[in-house]
């Protein structure tokens, strides 16, 4: 006997939410109580200090337009107009699977999922992948109850809600994000 018709959407429906709540996984890290250390990727990049005299200066180098421009070694976001005027700039907290610098597009949004560790996070904004792990910005809605004792490869660039509301208003599907050193 066949499958009724709506047994059938609701199995599709559920492979389709699996498929997203993995890439979610993917895509999402804890929010760290102490400071990010990474180890080794090809795409990692060791961790330098920006400007002392202003480390929340657009940094010549980021391009011109409008942009998200995200400095791997400043752990920094900033929010460029097409003036080339900063709109907002802020510190986020990476995962430890890094993008290459370079120019990328907004691939894909999500409202509201649920991040590797079980973290709840909305606004994820996600604009390449490497060796198969998503990255993209998120915001944590709350603490992780529970960690892995397994270290789980994380792409996802925390940002506080405040700052996740302004970059899911920013960053359009199609939106230029380029990664800086």
């Amino acid at each position: 006997m066949a499958p009724s018709n709506a047994a059938f959407v609701t199995a599709l429906t559920t492979a389709a939410l699996a498929t997203v709540g993995f890439l979610a996984y993917q895509a999402s890290a804890a929010v760290p109580t102490e400071a990010h250390t990474s180890n080794s990727s090809s795409a990692t990049t060791s961790k330098a200090p920006r400007s002392r005299q202003n480390p929340t200066a657009l940094p010549p180098s980021s391009g011109t337009g409008t942009r998200v421009v995200y400095s791997l070694n400043g752990n920094r976001v900033w929010l460029v107009n097409p003036g080339n005027k900063v709109t907002r700039t802020f510190e986020v907290t990476p995962g430890n699977v890094h993008p290459t610098p370079g120019d990328y597009a907004v691939t894909s949004r999500s409202g509201a999922v649920t991040g590797t560790d079980g973290t709840p996070v909305e606004h994820v904004v996600r604009f390449t992948s490497v060796d198969g792990v998503a990255i993209g910005f998120s915001a944590a809605v709350k603490k992780a109850a529970t960690s892995s004792a397994t270290p789980v490869r994380t792409g996802g660039i925390r940002e506080s809600r405040a700052d996740g509301d302004a970059m899911w208003s920013f960053a359009t599907i199609g939106a230029r994000v380029v990664v800086i050193r």
